[in-house]
């Protein structure tokens, strides 16, 4: 039988987060699942913790080339309806996770989104703001879409080819541009996932450069006239300065 989900996990020397993310798996309520770990040539014993799990899943082994292409060979090797991406670092927030996404997801919805929280040593920090209603347009502004809270159906990422594999930070924004103009997203203020932000994370230590590729996509999909551009690249310029400064009052930066 199909499955109702696929859950990707990429992984490349995750060992010091895995297993809390795993466990988030094992625990949900809703088993209707298949698991594929991607792993990008690990040697720190993230292997030897998949290879532990105890539940059939798919180990996709020696996948280089970034984060994107490893999350489509996950998409590639996967065969349940809804896809989700859960990062070696990060986990559902309780049991019921999965359930909740089918039970919001039961009319044929192309996709669905929730909130995070942020794991900061351990401690859990909600949102310190409130995200916008769905639109494109609020879309084209900026990406309040959280990456590993979203569920997709896999026959409408396959429709739309995927994660850009060109792109290093801003892949999953892209992908939600490509597939908003052909379904419309359940939108929940419910957190379902907690992302753990640390030294090593993407968007934690390569901020700016995050931020330059996400105007770059954002140009890309904002049409051909020249007056969104100026508006996307002024907006750039403005959260640019911003995040600067942040970053020279706090020593450091932070998403």
């Amino acid at each position: 039988m199909t499955p109702r989900f696929s859950i990707v996990t990429c992984t490349w020397n995750s060992a010091s987060w895995l297993q809390t993310s795993i466990d988030s798996v094992l625990m949900q309520d809703n088993q209707d699942f298949e698991y594929i770990f991607v792993d990008g040539a690990s040697s720190d014993g993230t292997l030897e913790i998949i290879r532990a799990v105890p539940r059939p899943y798919r180990l996709l082994q020696g996948v280089t080339g970034g984060i994107s292409r490893a999350m489509n060979a996950g998409l590639c090797a996967s065969t349940g309806e809804i896809v989700a991406y859960l990062h070696s670092d990060d986990y559902y927030l309780n049991p019921s996770v999965l359930s909740t996404v089918v039970q919001h997801m039961e009319d044929d919805a192309g996709w669905l989104f929730g909130r995070t929280m942020t794991d900061l040593d351990g401690e859990l920090v909600p949102e310190d703001y409130v995200a916008p209603r769905f639109c494109y347009s609020q879309l084209l502004r900026g990406n309040f879409i959280p990456h590993p809270a979203t569920f997709v159906r896999r026959e409408l990422m396959l429709r739309v080819g995927g994660f850009d594999e060109g792109l290093k930070y801003a892949m999953d924004y892209d992908l939600w541009l490509k597939i908003a103009p052909l379904a419309q997203p359940i939108q929940l203020d419910l957190p379902l996932v907690a992302f753990r932000e640390h030294a090593g994370s993407l968007s934690t230590s390569n901020r700016l450069a995050a931020m330059e590729e996400d105007l770059q996509v954002r140009l890309e999909h904002a049409g051909t006239g020249s007056l969104p551009k100026l508006l996307h690249t002024a907006r750039y310029h403005v959260r640019r300065l911003r995040a600067i400064r942040a970053q020279h009052a706090s020593g450091g930066l932070r998403q």
